[in-house]
């Protein structure tokens, strides 16, 4: 009769019941917000801190949401903002990866370690010198204003260089021996199989700028240019006390489109990071 493997690393007993339940806890942590938010965004106000089974269901705090602040506008500018974000650090970060993983040149190990310390310097910290460097510019208060800072990602960079030196240099060879030049090579061999790994840094970066707020609250003075996470502000400076049930429908109709994706992209970001081969 056949046996199953033991596992020398899984958790035995008590250790095991404190994984468990540690689980469970983080679990409560991150669900009861949220589902505070859904209880209060689809019941009348009266309802918004009364958990009861005979309260009535409604939408009309969205609608209110919605007609309380330009909610359109915000949505725009808010895709138009991360996608120009991503587009550029995916150019961006794939030549700076592909240079650093395939190519011998001068400095390159020092270039690739002020790349990795700029990982470790938070981006609140360059607020002040970005705003001056953007007003120099004349563009506080725009979209650009609030995109370039982040036009290139270190993180990207890492991510992309660690993959793409996990593809086999025979790969260069072949195509090289077919009559590929550099960029070619990059195109055809190195983008179509670090694919996942594109997928897995899509959501990253599109979620980060999409609830990024500090930055552009700082950079941005109009409704011309404010994004999602900025516009939710006009609900909490009222005079009249806090409306729990529009902040959060406001709150649900600024994060739906996130949550939406990643529950629809869920299984394809948890293996995109597995398949990356990070060495």
């Amino acid at each position: 009769m056949s046996q199953t493997p033991h596992d020398p690393y899984a958790p035995k007993g008590f250790a095991r019941v404190l994984e468990t339940g540690g689980a469970w806890l983080l679990a409560l942590l991150w669900i009861l917000p949220l589902a505070f938010a859904f209880w209060a965004a689809f019941h009348p106000p009266e309802f918004a801190t009364r958990f009861t089974l005979t309260a009535p269901l409604t939408f009309e705090n969205f609608t209110r949401a919605w007609v309380a602040a330009p909610f359109a506008r915000y949505f725009l500018n808010t895709i138009l903002l991360v996608t120009m974000i991503f587009v550029s650090q995916i150019i961006l970060c794939t030549l700076a990866a592909y240079a650093f993983a395939r190519f011998e040149f001068p400095g390159r190990g020092i270039a690739f370690a002020l790349v990795l310390a700029q990982l470790m310097i938070m981006p609140d910290v360059l607020i002040v010198e970005n705003y001056r460097t953007m007003s120099a510019l004349s563009l506080v208060d725009t979209l650009p204003g609030i995109a370039l800072p982040y036009v290139a990602s270190a993180f990207g960079i890492f991510l992309l260089r660690q993959t793409f030196r996990t593809v086999p240099k025979e790969l260069d060879d072949a195509a090289r021996v077919e009559g590929a030049n550099a960029l070619q090579v990059l195109m055809k061999v190195y983008v179509p199989l670090a694919r996942p790994i594109y997928i897995a840094y899509g959501l990253v970066s599109v979620s980060y700028h999409w609830n990024n707020f500090l930055w552009p609250l700082i950079i941005t003075n109009s409704v011309e240019a404010r994004p999602l996470t900025v516009g939710l502000q006009v609900f909490s400076s009222g005079d009249q006390g806090v409306d729990w049930s529009v902040i959060c429908a406001a709150t649900l109709l600024t994060s739906g489109p996130l949550l939406i994706g990643f529950l629809m992209f869920q299984r394809q970001f948890v293996q995109s990071f597995m398949r990356a081969g990070i060495r």
